[in-house]
């Protein structure tokens, strides 16, 4: 069973509809024949997906984003990195389940990838903190983006937060401080690297570890500076009106695509990645690959040149 958003609900009572055939055809077994009724809800529901699908406004795509049967950073990882080998702690304070990280083999390629993990369930949220990386995270991407570096490896990273996470502790332990070098370590790099926000791309905390070359993101992901609740909060003092922030914050893969943001978008199909994920997985691999191959050939400083070019061009081309 699907879990469906608020503004799914057409689509939601004809599967209920086609639910309740298939138990009264169950039920009475020959004596009732519902087949064709079944395949007209189905065509009818399909229909409606697409209609939905195909004019969502940016604050539908935020529910979509954060929508809890969409596949996270561990499915991408299981998905496409072969013999992953993940990396613990950053060698100073603690391990960041928020943060995972590791090297592995893409497409037959040697990787390092790094990954904001939320989790799936009660138990595996709290052990990931919501994806909310601490100070010891950021420090653990540093420590494998060099050496990554040291050994010649492409980075992938798998973006999908909804910001670093504000508590105390992290505060006591820099938590800006760690953000800007992860920052930094991205934006120095001499491997070629490519970033997908696969869900929610929020503010600082999602930039430590898309500072690459190329940058991609899902269909319906979003990737913004502050959420919309919270841009509403502060501009508005109205929590209530994060619509309206979402519509004016420029959130959306096709907003930010035009605004030279993002390098590119991922297809997803119709109803979202939570409704066809293996499909969507191997869409994100298929544009990985294509990215990794237009930077391959080109040297460390050609590298950097390409990615501090990228980031200095945005903003400076818009009308």
């Amino acid at each position: 069973m699907h879990s469906y958003l608020d503004f799914e609900k057409p689509v939601a009572d004809i599967e209920g509809k086609i639910q309740e055939l298939r138990a009264l055809a169950a039920e009475d077994g020959e004596a009732v024949n519902v087949d064709s009724e079944i395949d007209r809800l189905k065509a009818k529901s399909s229909q409606t997906l697409q209609d939905l699908y195909t004019k969502l406004t940016p604050w539908q795509k935020t529910l979509v984003a954060r929508h809890p049967d969409r596949p996270h950073a561990v499915a991408y990882i299981s998905g496409l990195i072969e013999d992953f080998t993940p990396l613990a702690g950053d060698r100073k304070f603690a391990e960041d389940h928020a943060l995972i990280a590791g090297i592995g083999r893409f497409r037959g390629q040697s990787v390092a990838v790094l990954a904001q993990e939320k989790g799936h369930d009660t138990e595996t949220r709290l052990k990931h903190n919501f994806g909310m990386v601490r100070p010891e995270g950021y420090r653990k991407a540093v420590r494998v983006m060099e050496m990554a570096e040291r050994f010649d490896l492409p980075l992938i990273s798998f973006v999908d937060t909804s910001g670093a996470y504000p508590g105390r502790g992290a505060e006591e332990r820099g938590q800006s401080e760690a953000i800007a070098r992860s920052t930094d370590a991205g934006l120095g790099l001499g491997v070629p690297s490519v970033s997908v926000v696969i869900g929610e791309g929020g503010s600082g905390g999602a930039i430590a570890i898309a500072t690459a070359n190329k940058v991609l993101m899902m269909e319906h992901a979003i990737y913004s500076v502050i959420s919309p609740e919270g841009a509403a909060s502060i501009l508005w003092r109205d929590s209530a009106k994060a619509q309206d922030a979402a519509t004016a914050l420029k959130i959306t893969a096709q907003d930010l695509k035009q605004l030279g943001v993002i390098d590119g978008i991922v297809n997803e199909p119709i109803g979202g990645a939570h409704r066809a994920r293996e499909i969507v997985i191997d869409n994100a691999g298929k544009e990985i690959e294509k990215a990794l191959s237009e930077l391959s050939g080109l040297t460390p400083d050609e590298i950097r040149k390409q990615r501090r070019e990228k980031f200095i061009s945005i903003g400076r081309t818009l009308s």
